[in-house]
């Protein structure tokens, strides 16, 4: 588990760094080692948050059970759960909360299984001497607190659609209750919420916390991963359940919002709703270690959501729906006073045409698990074959999604040629109409336009558009994509040149420099840890394979005490920076875990 440490905080923060994620396939919540749950949105990932000191340490609200005079702490997760452990000292003694997201009886956290009860269960334990325990809830927003059978009962202004109870195997005061509990004394927490909550008459909150930690164990049964970092890999898998809403499939890019990838900068999102970019390397990564539910299901959610759209959106939230307008928070200062805080996400109404490629290589991995593609399916992906043949060689903003004029960029047509190529595909495999021939011939257009128009020659690498531009690390996935083979000269010099140009030192990449690729955004921001993993992947695919495990084992070291990465990482201080944690981050682990341990030498 580690050794317990001292707590620090920056600018009355504590680091991004020092914190768990449990989750019940509806929600998340972020727990630090402090003992304070300061980020939960209830009942859904994209619902308005329950807690956010996270966001503003004064008035986002938490709910905290920690020693009066905390000193030191640990942190581990039960083995193979999402079920969090949280030890904590003072002077006098040693506490532990033991923290889960409850899932109901006999859930196994299938995809179309709504598992969650919608109760967060804290069990309290002293393990050593005596501690003064303080518990603290308070939403944001502030709560009018009720005694109500045996618990509490909270009216929350802020969250009027919610009836909160917090009830407790020993009285509570209300905002704030201290307890003094010696070795041997334990007592347990539930929180509950309204709105997809599962009630099973008779089972207790320890029964439900075995259940919980049952139904995690068997899904982590599944996994099949024995290679180069089995722990990581597996809790990664975990990680990426746990940003899965198991009703449908969908999968969040993280379960945050506005975690800056800056501090004091303004290059601050909200990640809380599924992009289709995602789905694509998501379900190839969780398919190579036996989670093929989970990847069907992604599929299913992202083929209806496109369906129901007419059109080749780029992100949507749980239902598949565009999200809410985008709006700046000024109650909220921020996490370390980086504002702004932001709900909703306006890169939904963006043009990107990687969007089409997404799409057709999530059709492509469907059809690879056994999914069937009837006329109706067929009919709407048809159009968005033949968009991708019109606009890939038109301005848009980009898988960066800069908020800047639109540029022809390198990996928005190389994903149009992706759409084509698997389009030829489907269509000659499975007998469906459309031209393949002629999809098959424009898809390698694109491909060589890539090579030509794209190359400078002069600093011998493609670049980030067609019509020349600064460097861009997306450029490391099209061997990823299969538009350019990794040991192709050009792809080999690419390589080298973003590794150079990028590197923001410790194999670590920037994604691009805003000096110079202009994005609209002022400000700078950290290393992007995806980038990084490409990176591994295409040194493994151009033989130099000892270099690949090194860089690899050294972007795991990056990961925080419970193996957890966020979206970008300070070169510098190693803080994190971003949403957190980032399922990016945890598929391009899985994804080069993968690929080194099935190119490994024999």
């Amino acid at each position: 588990m580690g050794d317990l440490t001292a707590l620090r905080t920056v600018d009355g923060y504590l680091p991004l760094e020092d914190h768990g994620v449990i989750g019940d396939g509806t929600t998340a919540a972020l727990v630090g080692r402090d003992g304070a749950v300061s980020w939960l949105c209830v009942p859904r990932f994209d619902s308005p948050p329950l807690f956010c000191s996270l966001l503003d340490a004064r008035r986002g609200g938490s709910f905290r059970v920690a020693p009066a005079e905390l000193r030191a702490a640990r942190q581990r997760y039960i083995p193979d759960t999402g079920v969090l452990v949280t030890e904590l000292r003072d002077a006098a003694g040693l506490m532990r909360v033991t923290d889960a997201l409850a899932l109901r009886r006999g859930a196994d956290l299938r995809e179309d299984v709504p598992a969650g009860r919608g109760e967060l269960i804290r069990s309290v334990e002293v393990l050593e001497g005596t501690v003064r325990i303080v518990v603290e809830v308070e939403p944001r927003g502030g709560a009018v607190y009720r005694h109500h059978g045996g618990g509490l009962a909270l009216d929350c202004p802020q969250r009027p659609d919610l009836a909160l109870q917090v009830s407790a195997t020993r009285p509570l005061a209300g905002r704030r209750t201290e307890l003094e509990l010696a070795e041997g004394d334990r007592f347990v927490l539930v929180l509950r919420w309204s709105g997809g909550a599962y009630r099973h008459a008779g089972q207790t909150a320890d029964e439900a916390v075995t259940a919980t930690v049952d139904a995690w164990r068997r899904w982590s049964a599944r996994i099949d991963y024995d290679g180069f970092n089995e722990p990581m890999v597996r809790r990664s898998a975990i990680t990426l359940k746990m940003l899965d809403h198991f009703e449908n499939g969908a999968l969040v890019a993280a379960p945050t919002s506005s975690l800056p990838e800056a501090i004091g900068g303004f290059r601050n999102w909200d990640y809380r709703y599924a992009w289709i970019r995602d789905a694509a390397f998501s379900v190839y990564a969780l398919r190579r270690i036996g989670l093929g539910p989970e990847a069907a299901g992604f599929l299913g959610w992202v083929l209806d959501a496109v369906g129901r759209a007419g059109r080749a959106g780029v992100l949507y939230d749980l239902d598949g729906q565009y999200p809410p307008p985008e709006r700046e928070d000024r109650e909220l200062e921020g996490y370390r006073r980086s504002s702004p805080v932001r709900w909703g996400n306006a890169a939904a109404h963006q043009r990107q045409h990687d969007a089409f490629g997404e799409i057709l290589d999530c059709a492509y991995q469907w059809a690879s698990v056994g999914g069937r593609f009837d006329a109706g399916l067929w009919d709407r992906l048809r159009p968005l074959v033949e968009q991708a043949g019109q606009v890939w060689n038109s301005p848009d903003h980009g898988i960066w999604e800069i908020r800047a004029p639109g540029r022809v960029f390198t990996y928005s047509a190389a994903m149009c040629q992706v759409a084509l190529d698997r389009a030829a595909r489907l269509a000659d495999r499975f007998g469906l109409p459309g031209n393949a021939d002629r999809w098959a011939k424009e898809a390698a257009v694109i491909r060589d336009a890539i090579l030509e128009k794209a190359w400078d020659p002069d600093r011998q690498t493609l670049r980030e558009a067609l019509n020349g531009g600064a460097m861009d690390a997306s450029l490391l996935s099209l061997p990823l994509r299969r538009v350019v083979p990794a040991d192709h000269p050009k792809m080999v010099a690419t390589t080298e040149a973003v590794t150079r140009r990028l590197g923001a030192g410790d194999g670590l990449l920037y994604r691009y420099l805003p000096e110079e690729s202009p994005d609209g955004l002022p400000g700078d921001e950290g290393a992007f840890l995806l980038c990084s993993f490409w990176l591994v992947d295409n040194l493994a695919y151009q033989g130099r394979y000892d270099e690949a495990v090194e860089l690899f084992q050294s972007l795991c070291k990056k990961a925080n005490h419970l193996s957890l990465l966020p979206e970008q990482i300070h070169p510098t201080t190693g803080e994190f920076l971003g949403n957190f944690p980032q399922a990016f981050s945890h598929v391009g682990l899985v994804s080069s875990a993968v690929n080194l341990a099935r190119m490994r030498p024999t």
